[in-house]
């Protein structure tokens, strides 16, 4: 196999960008364009966005008649807890320093780039092909939120953010909603008066205690990720705050979810003689394909033609093709052979970065009319 790929892979990953501290990676990206002689820009969402870094995005015009098409990785990371130092071990890339790895989604963005390479280095035809690479998608979809999407010309395009082998097509991802929620109660001395106090704790707790977290049914989630209250032990604490969040294949299902979520958290409040108030924020909109849509019958023929079997799943999270399938695009989310994302054990093959850009190929081949 060619070693562009893996070289390039393991020198993005090998640089840490934890969402909001992409600059170094965005650097690398923008210089690999330059070296194969494309113009690419970067707007200005950084600084409005809290990131190092605004979105990159670079087009080859087209050279056939056919469909252009999208491709967009997001160049964040969940924030590694050590150094990342990429090795090879029985044909499969891991960290051997214990902490994530990165191919989410550094595996994407070297399998785009290099493709891009090979389609400009043999001269292939193709209809137009749009890159763009994304700051802050782990926290939010931050950097597509941002992304003028009229400057794009392609309508229908892909994403590899889905842990899985090659062949997993995601036909839709879950609709989202958070709910910051913070409780007022009264301070107090622990010891000598806590009959005066009214715990932000305890009310936090009661209505925590009081939702259905986890999996709720077939199409909906829902879970408490962080809790912060109080200032010392010896004070009955006056505040907490936690957030939570509920996700819903099932718009209906999710706004009926949020709404009992909001009527525990009010419940507990009463009881514990507290105040609360509770910041309400949809978080993205799901998506749902068909597997006749454009998109998915073109992904499923190229991954065919590469000798791929096809699944179809839904995916429980999102990712940048929920922010322009709402805009009215047409992205597609393919699995791309990582495992174990955002974890210690977080791998790739060696041999799955090489075939999706073979799948890639397939797919500008195919877009061709």
């Amino acid at each position: 196999m060619p070693p562009e790929v893996l070289d390039l892979f393991t020198e993005l990953a090998s640089v840490p960008s934890p969402p909001g501290e992409e600059r170094a990676v965005a650097d690398l990206v923008l210089s690999y364009l330059r070296d194969c002689g494309l113009v690419a820009d970067e707007d200005d969402a950084g600084p409005a966005i809290g990131s190092t870094m605004g979105n990159v995005f670079c087009r080859l015009e087209p050279t056939a008649d056919g469909e252009p098409l999208l491709l967009c990785a997001h160049l964040d990371t969940v924030p590694p807890t050590a150094a990342i130092e990429p090795v090879v071990e029985d044909g499969i890339v891991r960290n051997a320093a214990g902490t994530i790895l990165g191919a989410d989604n550094k595996a994407a963005v070297a399998t785009m780039l290099e493709s891009v390479r090979r389609i400009l280095a043999e001269g292939r035809p193709h209809a137009g092909v749009e890159l763009l690479f994304t700051p802050k998608e782990e926290v939010g979809l931050v950097g597509a939120f941002a992304f003028d999407h009229t400057r794009l010309r392609s309508r229908l395009g892909y994403v590899y953010d889905q842990a899985g082998p090659i062949g997993v097509v995601i036909l839709g991802a879950p609709y989202s909603q958070s709910l910051e929620v913070t409780f007022h109660g009264r301070a107090a001395h622990s010891g000598m008066h806590p009959e005066e106090g009214r715990s932000a704790i305890a009310a936090a707790a009661r209505a925590i205690a009081e939702l259905r977290l986890g999996r709720v049914d077939e199409d909906s989630t829902a879970n408490v990720g962080t809790i912060t209250g109080g200032t010392a032990t010896n004070i009955v604490p006056e505040w907490c705050t936690f957030v939570a969040e509920a996700r819903s294949h099932d718009e209906r299902k999710l706004a009926d979810l949020v709404r009992e979520m909001q009527d525990a958290i009010t419940f507990a409040a009463g009881v514990a003689e507290c105040a609360v108030e509770t910041k309400a924020r949809k978080s993205y909109r799901g998506y749902r394909f068909a597997k006749s849509d454009r998109g998915v019958a073109l992904a499923a023929a190229a991954l065919g033609r590469c000798g791929h079997s096809v699944t179809y799943e839904l995916s429980g999270g999102a990712a940048d093709a929920n922010v322009f399938n709402d805009r009215g695009l047409e992205i597609v989310n393919l699995a791309n052979g990582m495992a174990d994302i955002h974890t210690p054990d977080e791998h790739i093959a060696v041999a799955d970065l090489e075939a999706m850009i073979d799948v890639t190929l397939a797919l500008v081949d195919a877009a061709v009319a």
